[in-house]
């Protein structure tokens, strides 16, 4: 059975929300404690979710909806919220039956923020999910392995690989020579299941990102093993030995993630550019983005995450809301692209798509996709 991420799960659900008859809170806060190990969105909250709530007319409905999530945000903050928590995203509207989610992360989100409209405001939690995606690390020798599965800036789980422990003897001649033949088998063998195991991995749970730990011995052998389809998903490989903690493998992974998705944010975007620039496959600009969404032809949607110096998304939220839900919508991908100099030159949107439409975007092409190895039954 594939999974996805309880992030991408909660924005498809969110986007497929219709707009309320009142007014929907979306927000996100950093719980990280500062230096004193306290809270530090308090103040936020009493400044401005109640200094927005308190700009409705009293005795309204829209008011009324107000006060009861305020409450129920308030109530779920000092009571369900826990300490390794270092994000929240809490979507709550009274006046639609009640609705209230929360999602805590141990990715961190990087300020507080406040969004009360009609419907849920995705753009954070989209670029949370583009910035942390599913990756997997292996941890291996030619006795041992471990396998660990990353999501949302967490280890999620570890698997592991035991091989047949084997020492070293002095037997001399043909002996020796047939018994190092019999310990080079049990480590080929042992990584023949490691690679196996990781395989079965990466493909039940669409693993898009592997990073390989271990010594100049394993790491070749590991590789040569792999098909090559598991090879181009290979991001990097170095040495870490197999007992390394966890917070070590967590903070070499992401460290590694993060060099990656800056040469592919690059590459992306040129990608695009380029296409837009021949008439291709790629569209850019608001006005061009929204049409291919409109009809489905958007494989993936790029969007430029953070303004230089300002922290702020480069699209009013009312725009970025709507191109991500109708791009989770129609299952297009949706990367945001952390150096928002790189989409600068499109106004900071834009999109490889699938096909071109003759009338509407140019002659008929399609796009290669390349989609996940189906589960095994």
């Amino acid at each position: 059975m594939s999974q996805t991420s309880p992030l991408s799960e909660q924005l498809d659900r969110l986007a497929e929300f219709e707009p309320a008859t009142g007014p929907f809170i979306s927000l996100y806060l950093n719980t990280q404690p500062n230096d004193r190990g306290r809270d530090n969105f308090s103040v936020f909250l009493k400044r401005e979710l109640h200094g927005r709530a308190a700009t409705y007319a009293l005795d309204t409905p829209a008011r009324d909806s107000l006060e009861r999530d305020i409450q129920r945000i308030e109530a779920y903050l000092a009571t369900e919220l826990k300490p390794s928590a270092n994000g929240v995203a809490i979507f709550a509207c009274a006046a639609a039956d009640d609705f209230f989610e929360a999602l805590q992360l141990e990715a961190p989100i990087d300020e507080h923020r406040l969004y009360i409209s009609d419907r849920p405001h995705l753009y954070p939690l989209a670029r949370l999910d583009s910035r942390y995606p599913r990756c997997a690390a292996v941890l291996c020798d030619t006795n041992r392995a471990r396998i660990f599965v990353l999501a949302l800036a967490r280890i999620e789980r570890e698997h592991q690989v035991e091989g047949t422990k084997t020492h070293r003897h002095s037997m001399g001649g043909w002996s020796q020579a047939r018994y190092q033949r019999h310990i080079e088998n049990y480590h080929q063998q042992h990584i023949k299941d490691v690679v196996d195991t990781l395989e079965r991995i990466v493909r039940g749970d669409e693993i898009p990102h592997v990073v390989l730990f271990g010594d100049a011995v394993a790491i070749p052998m590991l590789r040569a093993e792999m098909s090559k389809e598991l090879q181009d998903r290979v991001i990097d490989a170095a040495s870490l030995p197999t007992g390394s903690n966890e917070p070590v493998v967590l903070e070499r992974t992401l460290r590694a993630l993060q060099k990656h998705q800056a040469q592919s944010e690059r590459e992306k975007a040129e990608e695009v550019i380029g296409a837009w620039r021949a008439g291709g496959l790629g569209v850019a600009g608001i006005e061009e983005v929204q049409k291919a969404l409109e009809v489905g032809q958007v494989d993936e949607l790029l969007i430029a995450g953070a303004g230089i110096g300002n922290g702020r998304e480069p699209l009013k939220a009312g725009v970025a809301d709507e191109l991500v839900a109708k791009a989770r919508q129609t299952a297009a991908t949706v990367t945001i692209l952390e150096d928002a100099s790189l989409l600068a030159p499109v106004g900071g949107v834009a999109a490889l798509l699938r096909y071109r439409v003759p009338g509407l975007n140019g002659r008929s092409e399609a796009r290669r996709s390349i989609s996940p190895e189906p589960t095994p039954q």
